[in-house]
């Protein structure tokens, strides 16, 4: 039986299941193996995937902000979850793209949605919870990467110092239930609402880490970044408060880049890492720059 074969016998004989059918592998996922599927009138989605150790990635963690996310209506309703399984229903709507997420309608949508996340989901969280600090990811990833001698040595040494600065300019923050992961084809639009998926790196951070991954990862300009903070905070953007922005719009960047290089040498999914590493080092290079010129 091939991999695949066995992935899908693995989703189809989940025990929630009375008679399922028709199987699909979904295309997009660069961590996990995502599989639709239908049982009876409804179509579901199941995600594979164990604990990830090298991207600080656990079950029990991802499916307790998934649920406190259900909670308030934001994720979709979790069916059957196991150590290395997650089904949920499936939602019928549009995965966001960047261009589609640069709108000034969009960001009004994405600004409510996050604030219900992490004032109200937060209030729904029930037993241990990881926080993700991306100042701590980028130092366990450095780490990582220096014990595997991936041959990085000299770019960590010209990146990590940065990050150091990085972290001394945002200063104390505010802690809430955040979802970490902010790329656009993270957010379905299903017309009525938007759907928030891919809870991998769920955990308690600052709220400012979710606004900043929503701007760099979709290149907003500044003004569409200002709107967003502004609909976010419901209040004029300081300039104390724009330069944390840019503090960590340069800190997801960055973690990105570095999530990418680690996963360069450890991810066994047919993904261009190294393509996407540069990509991300040439933004993180492009935002570091203009961060030091507020």
């Amino acid at each position: 039986m091939s991999e695949r074969d066995q992935l899908i016998a693995k989703a189809m004989g989940l025990p929630v299941w009375s008679a399922p059918r028709d199987p699909q592998i979904l295309k997009g996922g660069i961590t996990n193996v995502n599989i639709k599927l239908w049982d009876g009138d409804e179509a579901f989605v199941v995600r594979l995937g164990g604990d990830i150790e090298t991207h600080l990635v656990k079950r029990f963690n991802e499916q307790a902000c998934h649920r406190a996310s259900e909670a308030v209506g934001l994720s979709p309703r979790i069916v059957y979850a196991d150590e290395s399984a997650l089904a949920m229903a499936y939602v019928d709507g549009r995965t966001l793209d960047a261009q589609s997420i640069a709108q000034p309608a969009m960001l009004t949508r994405i600004a409510a949605l996050l604030r219900r996340l992490h004032q109200d989901a937060t209030q729904k969280l029930r037993g241990p919870v990881v926080m993700f600090w991306v100042f701590h990811v980028l130092r366990d990833y450095a780490a990582r990467l220096r014990d595997e001698e991936a041959g990085c040595r000299d770019d960590l040494a010209y990146l990590m110092p940065k990050a150091v600065h990085l972290e001394r300019a945002i200063g104390p923050v505010d802690i809430t239930l955040a979802h970490n992961d902010l790329l656009p084809a993270n957010l379905i639009d299903a017309a009525d609402r938007l759907w928030l998926i891919d809870w991998d790196y769920g955990g308690f951070n600052t709220p400012l880490f979710d606004l900043a991954s929503v701007a760099s990862n979709c290149e907003l300009s500044t003004a569409l970044a200002v709107q967003l903070l502004e609909a976010y905070y419901e209040t004029p953007v300081t300039a104390e408060l724009w330069r944390r922005f840019h503090a960590m719009i340069c800190a997801s960047l960055l973690r990105e880049t570095l999530w990418s290089m680690v996963s360069e040498i450890s991810s066994k999914i047919d993904f261009d890492y190294q393509a996407y590493t540069a990509e991300y080092r040439a933004r993180f290079e492009a935002a570091y720059a203009k961060f030091m010129m507020l």
